[in-house]
């Protein structure tokens, strides 16, 4: 079942998209906001993002500029009442896959989303990461730094593609939390902390970086 993020200010329009994506067999999740919207996107459990531009704090330009820039490829509908060609050209060189604007017809909203969810199964598979010398085979579950191959536990693996998958990008405790451990984690332990420093044990101290005050970062 594809997960949609929906990133809507306006209540009515949230809860309009919100109903019929569901009723179509869809998961949806709604955020109000640009912060959420990229906090949400990079935790990597969307198949597809409905992204609005006129949002509080970051606007829609903001979000899918750093989303591109942090190697999210998830695809991207903007849905928006800014009808000009220069936003349209603005937002779609700017990594999104499609543009709709407002007033709209659900019907085209839902052809359009079924589009690029087949669109996007149809890309190739990546079955390895690399950051330098160190890789994880999705496949096989085993990760390599250098010519030395590295055992992990299944926590650790989910961490490690995490990283790789947002190579150079400071991720937050809570949002490591929500991707490997789940929402319901208590999100005052420090078991971030624990599979941190178990990776660098087995990684190599410099590994992983401390970003005092933010998260964590794998290097480039």
């Amino acid at each position: 079942m594809n997960r949609i993020l929906i990133v809507e200010d306006e209540e009515r329009i949230a809860s309009f998209v919100q109903k019929g994506l569901r009723s179509n067999g869809f998961t949806t999740t709604v955020v109000g906001d640009g912060e959420a919207a990229y906090d949400y996107a990079v935790t990597g459990g969307f198949d597809l993002i409905v992204l609005d531009i006129g949002l509080p704090g970051k606007d829609g330009f903001t979000v899918l500029r750093q989303l591109r820039e942090a190697r999210i490829s998830v695809p991207v509908i903007v849905l928006t009442a800014r009808d000009s060609v220069r936003d349209t050209v603005a937002g779609l060189e700017g990594g999104a896959d499609d543009w709709m604007t407002k007033p709209f017809r659900f019907e085209e909203l839902l052809a359009r989303v079924r589009l690029r969810l087949r669109t996007a199964a149809r890309a190739p598979e990546v079955t390895v990461l690399r950051s330098g010398e160190l890789t994880l085979d999705l496949r096989t579950r085993r990760a390599r730094s250098g010519e030395r191959t590295v055992d992990l536990t299944a926590r650790e693996f989910v961490l490690l593609e995490l990283f790789l998958r947002h190579p150079g990008q400071v991720l937050s405790r809570e949002q490591i939390l929500s991707h490997v451990w789940g929402y319901d984690f208590d999100p005052g332990s420090n078991i971030v902390d624990v599979y941190v420093r178990a990776l660098r044990k087995k990684l190599g101290a410099d590994r992983v970086e401390t970003v005092r005050g933010m998260g964590y970062r794998l290097p480039e």
